[in-house]
């Protein structure tokens, strides 16, 4: 059975490939970036036979949401809210399967941690949200919030590889999401889209690659 060592030059392809494609090529832009994340659902499906099943399903289905989520994004208009819905629930399924793998709040130190950050952000972003999008953008940024915690509560819980694969995950995910949200909504600057991207793959690669590494 082909190693993860053997997808991960795909996924970077094909994610460099629709970086490029957000700045020179939206149809390339367009076919790229669902199959980036796709991809990564198949190796979790490929790869994760012996992984925990629970987890492994909760993870599957928040990379089919991303995917959602992803093709919002990039159509032309204002999907943003379908967008924000398609990963709010991403976010959920990967808190879902994380807490198959430790309690919640296993460690207190990593949801103080990441509460204080999304505040910061909110408070950053607060004066420059439209009156209809508040209460949707805090619950996202809760949400996410408290997967990227549970994430590092896990590996603190558990210290295997499959932790910290997805604390690196959640963290990537983080900061792709405030560095999304700050362009958006409060700062936009040039570099945003490659930021964005890179460090949102890098995201769904350690949180896919958590499910082919969890053991029970």
């Amino acid at each position: 059975m082909p190693s993860a060592a053997a997808w991960w030059p795909w996924v970077a392809s094909v994610a460099a490939a629709a970086i490029v494609g957000a700045y020179a090529a939206p149809w390339l832009h367009y076919l790229c970036k669902p199959a980036a994340t796709l991809l990564i659902a198949a190796m979790v499906l490929r790869l994760g036979a012996a992984a925990e099943p629970g987890y492994r399903r909760a993870i599957v289905a928040g990379l089919l949401l991303s995917t959602a989520g992803d093709v919002f994004l990039m159509l032309p208009g204002d999907w943003f809210v379908f967008g924000l819905a398609s990963f709010l629930c991403a976010h959920v399924a990967y808190l879902v399967g994380l807490c198959r793998r430790a309690r919640p709040f296993a460690a207190a130190w990593p949801f103080l941690a990441y509460a204080a950050l999304a505040g910061s952000v909110l408070y950053v972003l607060w004066p420059h949200l439209p009156g209809e999008l508040r209460i949707p953008v805090i619950v996202y940024v809760a949400v996410l919030a408290a997967m990227a915690a549970q994430a590092a509560a896990v590996w603190r819980a558990r210290a295997d590889r499959a932790g910290a694969a997805a604390a690196l995950g959640g963290a990537c995910f983080v900061l792709s999401d405030a560095t999304l949200a700050i362009d958006r909504f409060a700062a936009p600057f040039a570099a945003a889209q490659a930021l964005v991207l890179v460090s949102y793959w890098a995201a769904q690669w350690w949180i896919g690659r958590s499910a082919t590494l969890a053991r029970s």
